[in-house]
């Protein structure tokens, strides 16, 4: 094990402490995921970028892909099934 020491914002700290408290991690264990997805990637796990709509475009890509990947051809055949679970 190592240790690894950052310099940051206290504001962003505590905003980033809350969010992560909100689900159920600290910030060690945040920091050990983003990087264990680094590693995983071989790159950043996101795309850093503040255009709302190449955000939103990438997401809706990926929500199209995953629909084909199961064969949903529409959001309400995935509703259906996930009401059947």
């Amino acid at each position: 094990m190592t240790t690894i020491n950052i310099r940051i914002e206290d504001e962003t700290k505590a905003q980033a402490a809350k969010t992560f408290a909100k689900l159920g991690l600290d910030m060690s264990s945040a920091v050990k995921i983003f990087l264990n997805q680094v590693v995983h990637e071989k790159g950043l796990p996101f795309i850093p970028t503040i255009n709302p709509t190449a955000l939103r475009d990438r997401w809706d890509a990926q929500v199209k892909e995953a629909f084909m990947e199961q064969g949903y051809s529409t959001a309400k055949d995935l509703h259906e099934v996930l009401l059947k679970r």
